[in-house]
């Protein structure tokens, strides 16, 4: 047996397995082969012949940060051959600022080529000679120089700009053997974060010490390219992690790809003790490209055309209206029935679940809003089913901001996970937070009339709130009203719901 052939991840998969005098004399012949030997360079064969039914199933395996067993198809595309195929396609508009940015995806792509750190080694006090051969970041060496990391990218600019369809088509372009990969919402990795660190802290016990290496350590040794979404700081919990946990994970050699609102600059720009968090910044600017995506071309002010998701006001006709649909969407197969009052668990919470079945559940905005529910919890409902209804959807005051908030924290996870969503509410849905539905924005600050702008809604669908104050809770609000007005289009209706 030839151990100079196994591949790298095979190796360590298996080696625990083998008995000690075995594991010793692997150990000492992968040795005297890594120091005598130079690693071939593998290039990715691509090829515009591809097998449309192969990627489908390839895609659908990587779209979610599944480390799969799924093979990528034989010739699969770069990120450019990709988008000249959506163009050429149809389902993607020609655009001379987009394709540079595509250039900039097709950069990183191609320096990922050759790329693969090696696993971070777990400190221990045997520290044996096969770990300290084919692992990094024990004491004597910390971690990758910088030099030897391709560079990141940091992708910034306004909504309507095309950050998700940028970030899903690198993602998905991604060459095959990289197995160690993850595509998520920054909101959804940062629970996921906390919840880590959280472990980490009860496994220290009284001795204590650092929770956050073995956490970076994990998430390296699980993916060494993180795609973030939405990337936004806004808690100074969330600011002290990031600070830490971003060094600790460059060192291992991972490779960021960001999309985000703001320039890097602008991230948590008011927030309390910012200037502990400035290193941090600096940090994502020198490991990352930074690059404005705003070409002036709104991609969701394409025309659309509205279907029939959203019911008001809250009448008789409404209400049977809303119950028929419900019936039509669950009267399915008998091996799947309604269920009353199911229960959903997460972080050891229990989350109610009145009427549904495996894939489509219905509350009343009191059942979903009125609780204290958290993002974690939204996001666990999302992924548990495909189709949501909500009934009773109130217009809010300030008496009912805390509700208002977790509905848009709701709305936020219905998007990101492609939610087929129904509501019915007292008054049309995008104007659920206004002082006065019929005022037609009368009385809008000037500030939120440019994020609205930005946004690409009009004063007379939004109408005008004062119930959100500060930069972060008006752009949240607008950009909540934004997404139903998407969410409500029917080519949302015909694409999502599908888990």
């Amino acid at each position: 047996m030839k151990v100079s052939l196994i591949p790298q991840r095979h190796l360590l998969a298996s080696f625990t397995r083998l008995p000690r005098p075995v594991r010793f004399l692997v150990a000492s012949r992968a040795y005297r082969r890594t120091i005598n030997t130079t690693p071939t360079k593998k290039r990715l064969n691509s090829s515009l012949a591809v097998e449309t039914g192969a990627h489908a199933a390839y895609e659908e395996a990587i779209l979610h940060g599944k480390r799969s067993h799924t093979k990528a198809p034989e010739g699969a595309l770069s990120p450019l051959q990709q988008y000249y195929k959506l163009v050429e396609s149809g389902t993607l508009r020609a655009d001379d600022h987009q394709t540079r940015i595509i250039q900039r995806l097709q950069r990183l792509h191609d320096d990922l080529a050759n790329y693969e750190p090696p696993l971070v080694a777990t400190p221990s006090s045997s520290n044996s000679l096969f770990s300290r051969i084919f692992s990094i970041g024990t004491p004597e060496t910390p971690g990758l120089p910088p030099d030897q990391v391709p560079l990141g990218l940091y992708l910034y600019g306004d909504v309507g700009t095309g950050k998700t369809m940028l970030m899903d088509l690198f993602f998905n372009t991604l060459q095959p053997h990289i197995k160690r990969k993850r595509r998520v919402h920054f909101h959804a990795f940062m629970i996921d974060v906390h919840k880590r660190v959280h472990e980490a802290k009860i496994k220290l016990g009284l001795k204590g010490g650092d929770p956050i290496e073995p956490v970076a350590r994990d998430l390296a040794n699980e993916a060494y390219v993180l795609c973030f979404d939405e990337f936004q700081v806004t808690d100074i919990a969330d600011a002290m992690i990031l600070r830490q946990l971003f060094e600790r994970l460059m060192s291992y050699g991972v490779v960021c790809v960001m999309t985000s609102n703001r320039h890097p600059d602008d991230l948590y720009r008011n927030g309390i003790q910012r200037s502990s968090f400035v290193p941090c910044i600096d940090l994502i600017k020198a490991r990352s490209e930074v690059t404005d995506l705003d070409s002036g071309t709104d991609y969701r002010r394409l025309p659309r055309t509205l279907s029939h998701v959203y019911y008001d006001p809250l009448d008789e006709r409404t209400r049977l209206e809303f119950t028929k649909l419900f019936h039509a969407f669950t009267r399915g197969s008998p091996d799947d029935p309604l269920v009353h009052d199911r229960t959903l668990t997460t972080w050891g919470r229990k989350i109610p679940v009145p009427q549904s079945t495996s894939t489509v559940a219905k509350w009343k905005f009191d059942e979903l809003c009125g609780r204290a529910l958290s993002a974690a919890d939204y996001l666990e409902i999302t992924k548990n089913f495909g189709t949501i209804f909500v009934e009773d959807v109130p217009k809010m005051g300030l008496s009912q901001k805390d509700m208002a908030r977790r509905f848009i924290t709701f709305i936020d996870a219905c998007y990101e996970n492609k939610i087929k969503l129904f509501i019915s509410s007292e008054v049309p849905i995008t104007k659920v937070f206004a002082d006065d539905p019929s005022a037609d924005g009368q009385g809008i600050s000037d500030h939120m009339r440019s994020v609205m702008d930005d946004l690409g809604l009009s004063s007379d669908v939004v109408g005008s709130s004062s119930m959100f104050s500060g930069e972060e809770e008006l752009f949240a609000f607008a950009r909540c009203c934004s997404r139903l007005v998407q969410m409500g289009s029917k080519e949302w209706a015909e694409s999502a719901g599908h888990h």
